[in-house]
């Protein structure tokens, strides 16, 4: 991963930015679309965010759940077969095309288009390149990659892909494995940096009273709460995890899991619970409003990622760190490059869900080293993983490229 250390003082020169992405704004992708235009912001630039028509980042959903579509067209797209829904996206460039020149035309003082990344989107590189206007790329999805809902146009969105890779003026990647995969599909990149998601110490901040409230409230008083806060799908295996530590339990009453959220799979494991009768020590809060969420991670004294992609940086992995909060997660390699095993977390091998529940009760018992690990990852949040140094390492970034 690039080095970077964050200056001590805010760029000098404010710059504007055009922040454009295609997607709904919602869950994980909000967070961070969130986290980089309020740290740009912050940091003194002024920042434009251009979105699907409807879709608003900062109109966060009531409750914390997985992402719903906000619109009825939205709707009707993602029930559309996958070759429609697909040329929907392509079609969608003359749209992109026409709403960027239009607001170029109206911002001439605009430095740098930031995009977050989509499939078969090509009309900002394109547009970009004509102006003479740097693009940098947030790459979060690729072509290469294995999806829930698989491609049909799969050598399309590949030589899409090629040529925007190529042609940006900049790409972000979350991981270094990300960006070596993407390099080894398509050969020569445009300059790349690595910079993984991160979280603000601010608002993931809570005081003793706070932590004492939500664990009465949540009958956690005298256990160690082992968490869980995210979408109940298939993918994250959360009801997997519970299905392999429930015959656990009973020997390990200091114990309660807190799991938090809702999805797919949440259903079938409230029954789950409710027959093996382990509904003592399996607290499901289920979907909650987001004033809620920080009392419920006060709770908290260690954490559980039962899976995460193999390549992506997951945003809930720093959000524990940065409330001292130590994580359990599975080493995938972007993982490995930001959590250090006993220093700030605790690694099991990916996919084996066994070692995650051996991980779990085992540090459960360790009430000091829990604290002590919590409190590392919160310094290395602080020190090094907040949006505010994203962004000043984006700028940095920004000063060494030509937007051809």
């Amino acid at each position: 991963m690039d080095d970077y250390t964050m200056p001590d003082s805010p760029a000098a020169v404010p710059r504007h930015v055009l922040y454009h992405h295609r997607t709904q704004g919602k869950a994980v992708e909000g967070v961070h679309i969130r986290g980089i235009a309020d740290a740009l912001r912050a940091d003194g630039h002024s920042v434009d965010i251009m979105s699907l028509p409807g879709a608003d980042p900062y109109a966060s959903p009531k409750a914390m759940s997985p992402t719903r579509q906000a619109n009825w067209w939205m709707r009707l797209l993602s029930k559309m077969p996958e070759p429609i829904f697909e040329l929907a996206e392509v079609a969608y460039n003359v749209v992109v095309g026409w709403r960027i020149l239009r607001w170029l035309r109206a911002n001439k003082d605009v430095d740098f288009i930031y995009e977050r990344y989509s499939l078969f989107l090509f009309a900002t590189v394109w547009i970009a390149r004509l102006r003479k206007l740097p693009i940098i790329l947030e790459v979060n999805d690729s072509a290469i990659v294995t999806r829930v809902r698989p491609l049909f146009f799969q050598r399309l969105a590949m030589a899409i892909e090629h040529w925007i890779f190529r042609k940006a003026s900049g790409l972000v990647f979350v991981s270094t494995v990300f960006r070596d995969r993407a390099m080894a599909a398509h050969g020569e990149l445009a300059p790349t940096i690595i910079t993984p998601n991160a979280a603000n110490i601010d608002k993931f901040s809570f005081s003793a009273e706070q932590r004492d409230h939500a664990r009465r409230q949540w009958d956690l008083e005298g256990r160690v709460v082992c968490g869980y806060l995210g979408a109940f799908v298939p993918w994250h295996a959360i009801d997997a995890f519970v299905h392999k530590i429930a015959p656990r339990l009973a020997d390990a009453p200091h114990l309660k899991l807190l799991l938090v959220g809702d999805g797919a799979t949440y259903p079938a494991l409230k029954k789950f619970v409710a027959d093996k009768g382990v509904g003592d020590q399996v607290v499901l809060a289920g979907r909650v409003s987001h004033d809620e969420v920080p009392g419920l991670l006060a709770a908290m004294d260690m954490a559980i990622l039962p899976n995460a992609g193999d390549y992506t940086s997951p945003v809930k992995l720093f959000e524990f760190m940065a409330c001292s909060i130590a994580p359990i997660a599975p080493d995938f390699d972007p993982i490995r490059e930001v959590l250090v095993e006993g220093q700030t977390g605790w690694m099991f091998k990916a996919g084996d869900l066994d070692a995650a529940v051996e991980k779990v009760l085992a540090h459960s018992r360790e009430a000091d080293e829990l604290a002590r690990v919590g409190a590392a990852a919160r310094t290395y949040v602080s020190e090094q993983r907040q949006w505010k140094h994203n962004i000043r390492q984006l700028i940095d970034f920004r000063d060494t490229l030509d937007p051809q």
